[in-house]
């Protein structure tokens, strides 16, 4: 199980990173083609956008596994531990719940832009391809949150990543 769990954590990071690196090489290349010289490349921009798209959806799971997602936590670190626990029950909970909502209308869209044919103006890539991203980091949010949950039902602690302490 040990094993499967850092196969997955490596899948995040490198399908992640991959996506952003691309983006900003392609970033790179398309101000070089157009400052330096001087022949813009329009697809450049189109393929940059939907890579860093991509990078960051699919680092959601990533930034939840690191806690390194927006929290207020002034209230939070005021409770109990008991109430601690229950909050994070409940939170997780609804958490769970919004990525089944967000995954299943992604898969959704998703069937909608395949039926309808879409294409993007300057590449030419199918719609539905981009819109992919939805229900697959859907799918990895989800797990997460699951992993999560179990994690507060076995009574196993979660370090948040604070910054000011």
């Amino acid at each position: 199980m040990n094993i499967l769990h850092k196969v997955w954590g490596y899948f995040e990071e490198i399908l992640a990173g991959f996506f952003f690196v691309a983006g900003i090489a392609l970033i790179f290349y398309g101000v070089m083609m157009r400052y330096i010289f001087n022949e813009p490349q329009a697809w450049v921009e189109e393929l940059a956008r939907y890579a860093i798209i991509w990078g960051t959806f699919l680092g959601f799971g990533l930034a939840l596994r690191h806690n390194q997602h927006i929290q207020v936590d002034i209230l939070y670190d005021k409770l109990k531990p008991s109430n601690k626990r229950i909050l994070d029950f409940i939170a997780t909970s609804l958490s769970i719940v919004f990525c089944l909502i967000y995954t299943y209308y992604g898969f959704v869209l998703v069937e909608n832009r395949y039926t309808s044919g879409m294409v993007s103006l300057d590449i030419g890539i199918p719609m539905w391809v981009v819109y992919l991203v939805l229900p697959i980091s859907g799918v990895l949010f989800l797990l997460r949150f699951i992993e999560r949950l179990v994690n507060i039902i076995r009574g196993k602690d979660e370090e948040y990543a604070n910054p000011l302490t």
